[in-house]
């Protein structure tokens, strides 16, 4: 593959990875060949394993083998994925244990912007890419009033525009099924 046509992000951490030696920071006009918002962004989070991981972040994992076994990403993808979202500012690294070093992976105010994005994506997958009979995966209860919301950005029952904070989200136990044989699969390797 030619270089310039691998994705910016890419070719960032081809140019400023040296196992950790270097501090990633955000490749701000690396590409910004194009005033169109859709590139640019799709330029920073338009590949399967990083909307994966973004999903994650937003059911609450922070730590990385959780998101290994929920994306099943191999570690270096997640890797990748993770100093990708966090040089251009949408997860910050914390650590959370010192002995051995581990680090948790929290949404910042940008990350959590990229939310309507997500939850857009999931009302169209759920209408295109399931059987009818398959239910949804996560419903989405809100807060307020207790109401289902289906995949609405509105509340069907109040009227009341919807943010994540504003939802409580209940996987369905299929799904829940699905992410349990996961884990379980993960621990048996």
């Amino acid at each position: 593959m030619i270089r310039e046509a691998l994705p910016s992000w890419l070719r960032y951490y081809e140019n400023n990875s040296y196992c950790g030696e270097k501090s990633a920071m955000p490749m701000q006009d690396e590409t910004n060949d194009t005033v169109c918002p859709v590139a640019r962004s799709v330029d920073l989070v338009g590949d399967k394993w990083t909307i994966l991981v973004m999903r994650e972040l937003y059911m609450g994992a922070t730590r990385f083998e959780e998101m290994q076994i929920q994306t099943a990403a191999t570690p270096q993808m997640l890797t990748s994925r993770l100093k990708a979202l966090e040089a251009n500012g949408l997860v910050e690294r914390r650590p959370y244990n010192e002995k051995p070093l581990r680090y948790e992976y929290l949404l910042t105010d940008k990350g959590w912007d990229f939310y309507p994005v997500i939850y857009a994506l999931r009302a169209w997958g759920e209408k295109w890419c399931k059987n009818p009979d398959e239910g949804l995966a996560v419903h989405f209860v809100h807060r307020a009033c207790g109401h289902d919301v289906g995949v609405a950005s509105v509340c069907p029952h109040c009227g009341d525009p919807l943010e994540r904070k504003d939802l409580e989200a209940v996987i369905s136990n299929r799904f829940l099924g699905e992410r349990e044989s996961r884990r379980e699969a993960f621990k048996r390797k």
